[in-house]
């Protein structure tokens, strides 16, 4: 599953426009990165056998594992309500009524979940993430200049406050804390086990590829557009970027294939925040929680993820300034970075059987990766406070 997000698209949107071709390289640099992150949670989920929380709380204790499921809570609500504005914006686009778009796809996620299993609630997940592949057609469909796609690659202006905002914002489109916990967890639930490591890798690793080459499309397209005939059109919400990219690419099919886009990144972003933040409380609290559980046998799971749905669709229909939240809840993102990746490698070095631990070469780049990620993020993440 593709950890991506209408924020994200929205953050590479803005990278694209603001600064052409600046950010493009940065996309690639997280391929790697990403990668070793995903790969430790799904390691520990293996391994272990159990959820992100549930194995904080055992290694470190009880406190450690609620101040992570607190980070946890901030970053799905930030999330809960960008994707939810995210439907919103698309709802727009065809007047529809906010109102009924948020709610219609609010009762969609819980009929997701309430009637299925963890592998049905896994495929209509992937189902929907394929439609975050038509950017690979949007960004053909902008016609890129290659010089200047080049040139962009070889100039990074990282002394400019602004642009390192948009570093860590995209650093923080792409490694969130609910990522994290939902992968962990969903292995674990999934069952499996040592014999499917090697395929889980493989899974990772192109996951992580795709995700960053659908980053780079949706850059690609905005830089060769907006980028280059109105830099400083506003992005800051889905209606809008929809109302600067459609024209580049004709009314219909490009109102059609955006919205597909933007709605397959956001209910799947939805799904996977909603459900990590519904696993990180069970696991630390010692309820059950499981998807192979009927609701009727873990109420208090099924009870947080619906708590979870409707507070997000609620505060998105009755407040409409949320939509310009998107960039904020990537940077905030970023700046709990130090934490999320902290418990990880610590969890990656301690809690898994010695001869699965990090260890020598590997252990030493996991904690440049870590160190670098999470550096970046902080610095960019502060460069956007006012007065620092």
């Amino acid at each position: 599953m593709l950890p991506m997000s209408s924020t994200s698209i929205i953050t590479a949107a803005q990278s694209g426009a603001q600064w052409g071709f600046k950010l493009l390289l940065l996309q690639f640099i997280l391929m790697p990165i990403l990668y070793i992150v995903q790969e430790l949670t799904v390691r520990l989920g293996i391994f272990t056998g159990k959820g992100h929380g549930e194995l904080i709380s055992e290694t470190f204790g009880k406190g450690w594992a609620y101040l992570s499921v607190a980070g946890l809570s901030v970053a799905t609500t930030g999330a809960l309500l960008t994707e939810f504005s995210g439907v919103a914006g698309v709802s727009n686009l065809y007047g529809l009524p906010r109102s009924v778009g948020v709610a219609l796809a609010a009762a969609t996620l819980l009929t997701i979940v309430w009637t299925g299993s963890y592998r049905r609630v896994e495929r209509i997940a992937l189902i929907m993430g394929l439609f975050e592949l038509v950017f690979f057609g949007i960004a053909w469909a902008s016609h890129p200049s290659i010089h200047e796609m080049l040139n962009g690659l070889l100039h990074a202006p990282i002394t400019n406050d602004d642009y390192m905002m948009l570093v860590a914002a995209n650093i923080g489109a792409v490694i969130m804390p609910w990522m994290v916990f939902y992968q962990q967890s969903a292995v674990a639930d999934k069952g499996l086990h040592p014999e499917h490591y090697r395929h889980a890798r493989w899974d990772t690793a192109v996951g992580a590829i795709i995700t960053q080459a659908v980053m780079a499309a949706v850059l690609i397209a905005t830089a060769a557009t907006i980028g280059r005939l109105n830099p400083n059109a506003p992005l800051n919400t889905v209606h809008q970027l929809s109302e600067a990219i459609i024209p580049y690419l004709g009314d219909t099919w490009g109102r059609i294939v955006f919205s597909l886009g933007i709605l397959g990144a956001g209910m799947v972003a939805a799904i996977v925040a909603s459900l990590a933040g519904a696993w990180g409380w069970g696991e630390v609290t010692g309820f059950r929680h499981s998807l192979e559980h009927h609701p009727k046998d873990a109420p208090w799971f099924y009870g947080i993820y619906t708590a979870i749905i409707v507070a997000g669709a609620a505060a998105v229909i009755t407040i409409p300034d949320l939509v310009s939240l998107d960039i904020g809840v990537e940077v905030m993102n970023a700046l709990l970075l130090p934490m999320v990746l902290g418990f990880l490698v610590a969890l990656s070095i301690k809690a898994l059987p010695a001869e699965h631990r990090l260890r020598g070469p590997y252990l030493w780049l996991v904690l440049f990766v870590v160190i670098l990620a999470g550096g970046l993020g902080v610095y960019g993440g502060l460069t956007s406070l006012p007065g620092l």
